[in-house]
């Protein structure tokens, strides 16, 4: 059995009388800065290891990992921010399993862990279910913005659930306020936002087990369940009082912009559901924790389903097996793997041994405290679609909602989509 983590000497260790030989390559999708981030990580690899490594990042990954494997010239390592593709290329034999006991160390090590194991599980050739992804590197979606200096001036308090959630939008409204921010723009991807509202309330609704039935599209999307969660939105959404613009504003306001409702004077809106990301678009030198800060998307109290989070992140994979290969793999279960990129910014993990204390960016360890708690984790459901379901009519549907259209008749039309792709 493996210790409950590997410490860097035991790594090290393994890679003993090996390492001075390889030379282990990481293709990934991170660019610019988040290149410097990982190759800090991979530099913590080989100082620890003695191996070398070589690191490529791609705008185009999703593309170019499929050609390079099926040309027999994969990396060692393939850094995945999409599940199904790594799914994919499991089942095509592109991928080496993990060791057998990976899943029962992210069960042990990782907060919500069976969630991650499951997560980097997919079926290989022969039909047998593996860990074929290490998570690694995760973003949290399941946040509400606010600005805290607008929530005193009118008394309102954060809500700790669900219904002090919908029983505070309802007393702003009360108040002649406007609660919500809500923008679906994007150009060619406009309606994803709306997608992940309703995968959040799908998550706060039922057990986990039925967001992956409906993921898998073996409960269909017109399942009674999926049309009630679209609807739930439609409650935030498609009411003129609960949000900025009123409810035809929200399909052609563009996400970019819609947080700016937020800081006007006075506020045009108090809250806004959206990803850890979404500090890009706010207004130049807004601080985090004194001009805007955030808190979890509350889940029912009335419910037992615990604390579930939506996310996004990224899975490790050998595509090219060597002993550096499973070397960095086995790196990646020490601390710190996780601190140093902690350190610098843009990084949680859901790794409950690390030490918080060094995260340098106090927003990412707010961040982080949510993920820790968590009891559910769920990468987000679009993005495991087929790409004409989650990138297609999901997307168009959910602008389709916001026009009018009824949710039984847009998930109707959403799941005619998977059937015409079956």
């Amino acid at each position: 059995m493996r210790k409950t983590f590997l410490t860097v000497t035991a790594v090290a260790a393994l890679a003993s009388g090996m390492a001075h030989a390889e030379n282990v390559t990481v293709f990934g999708p991170w660019l610019g800065p988040d290149q410097e981030d990982v190759e800090a990580v991979l530099d913590g690899f080989a100082k620890a290891t003695g191996f070398t490594y070589s690191y490529v990042g791609s705008d185009s990954f999703e593309q170019q990992i499929r050609i390079d494997a099926e040309a027999g010239s994969a990396p060692n390592i393939a850094i995945f921010p999409q599940p199904g593709l790594a799914a994919d290329m499991a089942r095509g034999g592109f991928l080496t399993a993990l060791p057998d006991n990976t899943a029962d160390w992210l069960k042990e090590n990782y907060a919500a862990g069976d969630s991650w194991a499951k997560l980097g599980s997919f079926k290989g050739p022969d039909g047998t279910s593996k860990v074929y992804g290490f998570p690694y590197k995760v973003d949290v979606k399941s946040l509400v913005w606010y600005v805290p200096e607008n929530f005193e001036d009118m008394g309102y308090e954060v809500p700790k659930t669900m219904e002090e959630l919908k029983a505070l939008t309802e007393q702003m409204v009360a108040d002649g306020e406007t609660p919500w921010c809500i923008g679906l723009g994007s150009g060619g991807a406009t309606g994803w936002p709306a997608t992940d509202w309703v995968e959040d309330i799908m998550l706060r609704n039922n057990p986990p087990e039925v967001y992956d039935d409906w993921v898998s599209n073996k409960m269909p999307f017109n399942d009674p369940r999926v049309v009630k969660a679209i609807e739930d939105f439609g409650w935030f959404a498609k009411d003129d009082a609960k949000v900025a613009g009123g409810a035809a504003a929200v399909a052609t306001t563009d996400f970019r912009d819609s947080p700016k409702g937020l800081f006007s004077i006075p506020a045009q809106c108090y809250m806004q559901h959206q990803a850890s990301f979404i500090p890009s678009f706010f207004p130049e030198g807004t601080e985090i924790g004194t001009d805007v800060d955030f808190f979890y998307f509350p889940s029912y109290a009335d419910k037992d389903l615990g604390n579930p989070v939506l996310g996004a992140g990224t899975l490790w994979s050998i595509t090219n097996d060597s002993k550096g290969a499973e070397a960095l793999i086995q790196y990646l279960e020490t601390p710190e793997a996780h601190e140093i990129w902690m350190a610098r910014t843009g990084f949680l993990t859901p790794f409950k041994k690390v030490d918080t204390s060094v995260f340098g960016d106090p927003t990412m360890k707010k961040m982080n405290e949510i993920l820790l708690q968590a009891t559910t984790f769920r990468f987000d459901a679009s993005d495991m679609m087929p790409g004409a379901v989650g990138a297609g009519s999901f997307w168009t549907g959910m602008v389709d909602f916001v026009g009018g259209k009824s949710a039984q008749d847009v998930a109707d039309d959403i799941q005619a989509s998977w059937d015409a792709i079956k």
